[in-house]
């Protein structure tokens, strides 16, 4: 009689799957150093790529993960959470990572249930260690009991108990978020939902050609003709059929264009075709960084005879505007000043744009962490900056120039209370209407100010107000 005891399973190493080592990474940044995806991921995948191993559809999928994660956050948290026996405070963020991009393959892609489960369980042996990876095990084969649909039945509030809340579980928004911009668009459910699901969508690349560098015929040639279409509605955008790397672009890498989402193209062609009265020689973009706006307007300028002064506060940005801007075919100017603290004389400039610092709500489909970064108590450090900023570019402007206060978020105390609060102030100011400066365009609201949306115009939610200095 054999009394041996079968030998034990040999131990069998983990194996390193690099696109999700690859997320992995990308998420830790965001989480530790809080950091933007969009900032953090192309270095990561250039650097993937440099192997033989690594291919577009590699990139493809790491991107996807990285993104999709990023954007249900809040609402894989509830799922997770329904799923642990304790807070989810007390699970280690590493970890917690982990179990997010576990969740976002189950229940927001069509990777097999079974290969979701067993690569990241693999991921967890690679990147926690083997205890840990049991513990992601069990908890992502509870959530596999259900699809996405399923959980949410389970997690959101009622509608009618609590509607911001149940709509921001169900679309991945934060609870605060929800009602904002509600608030901002002042109609019913349906609106609400339309934006929502707008912001949980991956954005089209867009590029500018800039005016005297680059027409649009040469950027869509260089691109290529099966994978550019026109722009919705600005005359300089060219917007790529399936994304990729706009950065390897020559025209992009020599600047003769740029990767500009259409709202931004049209708040600056906005300012530049306002009639002004008497000269238009001298333009100021006031918090100019990263030079997106600056380019196209510099560009525009030059086609006039005019100049542009573009100033911003923080060194390494003025750094990309200067960058954005060199070989512009006119002169122009940088330079690194406080706006709110101006170096100009009053009066000094025809066109004046002041696009401020704000929550960013506005583009939330290219930025899906801010959703989570930000909080309320955000817009109260940024009111004093905007309305100094446009107290300031109300200055800088002559009588008869034009002002154009600019911000990349729908939220209202950021938006129309920032343009009537420092108006009713100065006195100094008239509304100019900008919805004829936008044409063809639809739903602009009822003036004179222009709010954008990404459901309605397919661009990012940016805020644009028009004035007339006059006196």
């Amino acid at each position: 009689m054999n009394d041996r005891r079968p030998s034990a399973k040999p131990y069998r190493r983990p194996k390193k799957d690099p696109v999700r080592v690859l997320a992995f990474e990308a998420l830790r940044a965001v989480d530790e150093r809080d950091a933007y995806a969009n900032l953090v991921l192309p270095p990561l995948l250039r650097k993937a790529r440099e192997s033989d191993t690594f291919d577009a559809r590699d990139a493809a999928l790491a991107t996807e993960l990285v993104y999709g994660t990023l954007r249900w956050q809040g609402t894989y948290d509830a799922i997770i959470a329904a799923c642990v026996d304790r807070p989810l405070r007390e699970v280690d963020p590493p970890v917690l990572d982990v179990l997010s991009l576990g969740a976002h393959q189950l229940l927001g892609t069509r990777i097999p249930t079974h290969a979701a489960v067993s690569a990241t369980v693999e991921l967890a042996r690679v990147v926690l260690g083997d205890g840990r990876a049991k513990f992601v095990n069990a908890v992502l084969r509870k959530i596999a009991a259900e699809d996405l649909d399923g959980w949410l039945r389970r997690v959101a509030p009622p509608y009618d108990a609590d509607p911001e809340a149940h709509l921001g579980v169900m679309n991945a928004h934060p609870r605060w978020v929800v009602s904002a911009l509600w608030d901002a668009l002042g109609g019913g459910r349906a609106g609400i939902e339309d934006l929502l699901a707008a912001d949980n969508e991956r954005p089209e690349v867009t590029l500018v050609a800039r005016p005297g560098r680059a027409t649009v015929e040469e950027l869509t040639a260089a691109v290529g003709a099966d994978r550019a279409l026109p722009g919705r509605w600005s005359p300089y955008a060219v917007r790529l059929v399936e994304g990729g790397e706009p950065g390897a672009l020559d025209a992009v890498r020599e600047g003769h264009a740029g990767v500009q989402d259409e709202g931004s193209q049209l708040v600056a062609l906005a300012l530049a075709n306002a009639p002004v009265e008497g000269a238009d020689a001298r333009w100021l973009d006031n918090c100019a960084g990263p030079g997106g706006k600056a380019a196209l307007l510099a560009a525009l300028a030059a086609q006039r005879g005019a100049t542009l002064l573009a100033s911003e506060k923080q060194p390494h940005r003025a750094r990309l505007v200067a960058r954005a801007l060199a070989g512009n075919p006119g002169p122009y100017q940088v330079i690194t000043a406080d706006g709110t603290r101006p170096v100009w004389r009053p009066g000094s400039f025809d066109r004046v744009l002041v696009d401020v610092p704000c929550t960013g709500l506005g583009a939330l489909r290219r930025r899906p962490e801010a959703r989570w970064r930000r909080r309320p108590e955000d817009l109260a450090r940024f009111a004093p900056l905007q309305r100094g900023l446009l107290r300031e570019a109300l200055a800088a402007a002559r009588v008869g120039g034009v002002v154009a206060y600019v911000t990349c978020s729908p939220h209202l105390a950021e938006t129309r209370a920032v343009v009537d609060d420092v108006m009713k102030a100065a006195g100094t100011a008239e509304w100019i209407d900008a919805r004829p400066l936008l044409p063809d365009i639809t739903s602009l609201g009822e003036g004179p100010d222009v709010q954008l949306w990404p459901h309605l115009h397919g661009t990012d939610a940016m805020y644009l107000a028009l004035l007339r200095r006059t006196a």
